[in-house]
């Protein structure tokens, strides 16, 4: 029979329906039909778009039907109208020309009177799920389900579903070739359950759509009427009239051309979209923070080099080697003025005013003066800024810095850059290492602005109290200027010009109503604080001008002096003491020099025999450093026995406890070498030791004294406790210049060698070695 391939179409017996015919083989096709009993078989086209199918373009399992009624239409296609008789099978295809010709064998589907239990379940199971799917789907007729409920076969219902069903051609030509009616049933169900999930998901989406549609539409309608309303009273402004403004903005800043690009594109966007958007609030933000910039904006003082000096001087009292380093830098400034700036890192103990000469810089330099506290900073954003994917995203600190300042060369303060902190969140110490590199920060980019800022001409400073725990790399861009603890005369001189005039300032007072001796801020110094700086010193001369205002005002006194013989009135008893006694000497005790994060101190490190079998016991929270220092030490101390007069047998007999006072405290570091080595050999000769004598250095196995850090705060440590004779390691001997001029004159400095050089300035007579025949019988 002739042959007629449906393109977007599958035809299903019992089904009547109509279609288009126009392809001239169909038509032939169709007029053959005609002329030879009405009868044609209908396959579908795998690909709808082809125009002159082959055999392998359509599928090989069709519908045989009926031809019912042709109509011609307009432009030569005739309209169709079929019934489906039965399914069927292309078995040989005869002839292609005119019209598709085959052989097709007819498949009998004829159904038992009685449909098995089975099938009738697959029936039930399939009326749901298609009255389910009606329920969802607004595009099939409410009452189809009754009329397929009325078929009595489930093979001619399935057909029936399948062809009201709007499934893709190969899912029903799935159901086509379903010959057994278990499967013909089973395939259909399961695609009309998918169907129906599918047909949800879609109305869920298009509920979404429609509220935030409808939600868009009222926003709209209340931004008109808000927008009228703003024009009739003659205020608001309009969105291109903004861009038109911040266009003329951009132009007058003169910025690199990457970066006024980006910046015209994202008002341009601007423009377009509604004032009160979010996106529209980000993008203004956004731009107001790029033209709150100081761009090519540097500040006019002139260079003044002595006025510079002056100001540093009348603002801080020593600091010598900051003061020299700043105006180094503004005599080349003056010579080569795109010199990049220096990044400056101040290290010291707290109160030494490493904050304040930073403000002192600024101001003799005529600059704007930025801080940033790095201590606990924890969070990457904190330097580089948010990204604008983030909702309340701000650019970083830096950036926020400059804004602040006004000017592109400000000096920038990171104060406690030691500690700094690192977490999930990102680590903060890396990001500095582009901020303060001079090589990377001309293009310093915040993840907030997307562009590079220039920062090659901020004044970078920073301030610790030690550099053990700033990143190596990070420490590698800094020039490292020490600032150590001041002299007691040095902290005099401070009080008398600095401390008590602003004191007198804060509180109110004269010198005519308060005065404070200078021997009354010596016994300040020494008994009522014990630091490297000056913060508590601040306080107790603000607490002396406290109770001497209220003595003002509560007893009308006219004027209040403060001498040695009444400060405790004022402050109340003594809080420290001078640890050393002067010609004091005992067994078994010397006097050791520490560095710490907050300056200088003096250790007493004290030692003991005690009987047992050559063990060493070491008390006091020793780091582990230490502890190898003492082992060390009492190991040189075997080897050198027989000549300082001790049993070389000693350790076969005694127990060496080595113990450091204060052992709430830890303590760490290789500077006790010595002192230790010295303070055992003095338990086992019982020769005291001097404890007016402190000294300091590493010791070898060999008896060499190596050289430590931190000489001048430990010498002033010593000054400040009374002592007046240190003993150095003599590669130390370069660092002795850096102690002031008022401590070397009244200090004896002795320089040693090796560790037997500093036996006859600690212990109070010298050690007498052993008789052969003492030690000969001892052995045996």
């Amino acid at each position: 029979m002739p042959v007629i391939p449906l393109r977007g179409l599958t035809a299903f017996p019992n089904m009547v329906f109509h279609f288009d015919v126009g392809r001239e083989k169909s038509v032939n096709a169709l007029e053959k039909a005609m002329m030879s009993g009405q009868s044609v078989f209908l396959v579908s086209q795998r690909n709808a778009d082809t125009e002159l199918p082959t055999p392998d373009d359509y599928y090989q399992i069709g519908t045989v039907a009926k031809i019912k009624q042709m109509l011609k239409l307009p432009g030569d296609s005739i309209r169709v109208l079929v019934e489906g008789q039965c399914r069927g099978k292309i078995v040989e295809a005869i002839t292609e020309i005119p019209y598709i010709e085959a052989l097709v064998m007819e498949i009998d589907e004829a159904e038992p009177y009685e449909a098995p239990p089975k099938v009738e379940a697959l029936s039930r199971v399939l009326l749901d799920a298609f009255d389910e799917y009606l329920s969802v789907n607004q595009k099939l007729p409410g009452d189809l389900i009754s009329s397929v409920e009325s078929i009595e076969h489930p093979g001619r219902m399935a057909d029936t579903i399948a062809s009201h069903m709007d499934f893709k051609t190969d899912s029903k030509q799935k159901i086509l070739e379903a010959f057994a009616l278990e499967d013909r049933l089973e395939i259909l169900e399961q695609m009309i359950v998918k169907e129906t999930e599918i047909e949800r998901i879609e109305q869920d989406i298009g509920k979404k759509v429609r509220s935030k549609i409808n939600q868009n539409q009222k926003e709209y309608y209340l931004r008109e009427q808000l927008r009228t309303i703003q024009q009739e009273l003659g205020e608001g402004e309009s969105p291109e009239n903004e861009s038109h403004d911040f266009l003329k903005k951009l132009g007058k800043l003169k910025l690199d051309k990457k970066i006024h690009e980006k910046v015209e594109k994202e008002i341009k966007r601007l423009a377009k979209m509604q004032p009160g958007s979010a996106e529209a609030t980000v993008i203004r933000s956004y731009v107001d923070w790029v033209f709150d910039l100081p761009w090519n904006v540097y500040s006019a003082k002139a260079i003044d080099i002595k006025a510079a000096q002056k100001q540093l001087d009348d603002d801080h009292y020593g600091l010598d080697k900051v003061k020299e380093r700043i105006l180094e830098y503004m005599s080349v400034m003056e010579l080569a003025p795109g010199l990049k700036a220096p990044i400056l890192c101040l290290v010291g103990p707290p109160g030494v005013g490493k904050t304040s000469i930073a403000k002192s810089i600024a101001t003799a330099m005529g600059r704007s003066f930025v801080r940033m506290s790095l201590g606990g900073v924890r969070d990457e954003a904190e330097i580089r800024g948010h990204r604008r994917t983030y909702i309340g995203s701000i650019p970083g600190r830096i950036i926020n810095g400059m804004k602040e300042a006004k000017t592109m060369d400000p000096v920038f303060l990171f104060d406690e850059i030691d500690k700094i902190g690192n977490d999930f969140r990102g680590d903060p110490a890396s990001a500095l290492l582009e901020v303060l590199d001079p090589e990377q920060n001309k293009e310093f980019t915040d993840h907030y602005l997307e562009f590079p800022f220039d920062l090659s001409k901020v004044f970078f400073i920073t301030t610790a109290n030690t550099t053990d725990t700033i990143p190596r790399p990070l420490l590698d861009r800094m020039e490292l200027i020490e600032v150590s603890g001041y002299t007691e005369q040095e902290k005099v001189k401070i009080a008398e010009r600095y401390l008590v005039p602003k004191q007198f300032a804060e509180h109110g007072l004269t010198k005519e109503m308060l005065s404070i001796s200078t021997p009354a801020i010596h016994d300040i110094i020494g008994y009522y604080t014990r630091e490297s700086g000056v913060r508590n010193l601040e306080r107790r001369i603000a607490g002396i001008c406290r109770k001497s205002a209220r003595r003002i005002v509560e007893e009308k006194v006219k004027r209040v002096l403060v001498r040695p013989g009444n400060l405790e009135k004022y402050l109340g008893k003594r809080i420290y003491r001078f640890d050393i006694v002067e010609n004091q000497s005992l067994v078994g005790v010397t006097t050791g020099l520490a560095w710490t994060a907050v300056g200088g101190t003096t250790l007493s490190i004290e030692t003991s025999a005690v009987a047992g079998k050559g063990g060493v016991v070491l008390t006091g929270q020793l780091g582990d450093v230490m502890k190898e220092s003492a082992r060390a030490g009492i190991s040189y101390i075997r080897k050198i026995a027989k000549d300082v007069g001790v049993a070389e047998n000693f350790y076969d007999k005694y127990d060496i406890h080595v113990h450091i006072p204060e052992g709430a405290t830890p303590k760490d570091g290789p500077s006790a070498g010595v002192t230790m080595c010295l303070a055992t050999l003095s338990t086992l000769t019982k020769i005291p030791a001097r404890q007016d004598v402190a000294m300091t250095g590493e010791i070898t196995l060999l008896g060499k004294v190596l050289p430590v850090g931190g000489i001048r705060e430990k010498v002033l440590a010593a000054h400040r406790a009374g002592i007046r004779k240190v003993l150095l390691p003599r590669e130390n001997e370069r660092d002795l210049e850096e102690i002031p001029e008022e401590v070397r004159k009244v200090m004896g400095f002795e320089l040693l060698d090796h560790v037997n050089d500093a036996i006859p300035f600690v212990l109070t007579k010298k050690p007498r070695a052993r008789k052969k025949q003492e030690t000969s019988s001892r052995k045996h």
